[in-house]
């Protein structure tokens, strides 16, 4: 099954591209994107701080379903223009992995329809090489479904 959200990467290259349109307004992937509440429906985490503002942060964690925190990730948000861009930083706890530097660009297509891209730029080619391993390409497919699916209907 082809996958809707797709991931660009370039060899040689220390950055990916997250490209996924949408069947919603762009004010509502953004809304998707910087609401806790909505945000926690489609990836399935819960969020323990979102401050939408420049020099702003934000972080959540995923549990299993004994409780235990499985997941967790943070970042400081450097840029907001709503309905546009976030640029911000990402940083999974507990892992290997340095922080991250995203740039989400958010475009209006038509009305109805909008595109998210997300630049994530890696401190090495080494790093971005072993995140491309990990089985993330379908978990943020599924988790876009999800946010296709209950925003849809709004």
């Amino acid at each position: 099954m082809e996958l809707k959200t797709k991931i660009q990467a370039e060899d040689g290259k220390q950055e990916i591209f997250i490209i996924r349109e949408f069947d919603l307004p762009v004010e509502l992937l953004f809304k998707a994107y910087t609401e806790a509440e909505l945000f926690e429906q489609w990836m399935g985490t819960k969020v323990t701080k979102m401050e939408n503002r420049q020099h702003g942060g934000y972080r959540f964690e995923t549990s299993n379903s004994q409780g235990d925190i499985v997941f967790s990730a943070n970042g400081t948000i450097h840029e907001i223009i709503p309905d546009q861009r976030i640029i911000r930083t990402f940083q999974m706890e507990n892992t290997p992995f340095p922080v991250q530097i995203e740039f989400l660009e958010f475009e209006k297509l038509t009305d109805t329809t909008s595109k998210i891209t997300i630049q994530t730029i890696y401190k090495s080619i080494d790093f971005r090489d072993q995140h491309l391993k990990m089985p993330f390409a379908q978990g943020i497919n599924m988790a876009h479904n999800r946010l296709q699916e209950i925003l849809g209907g709004r």
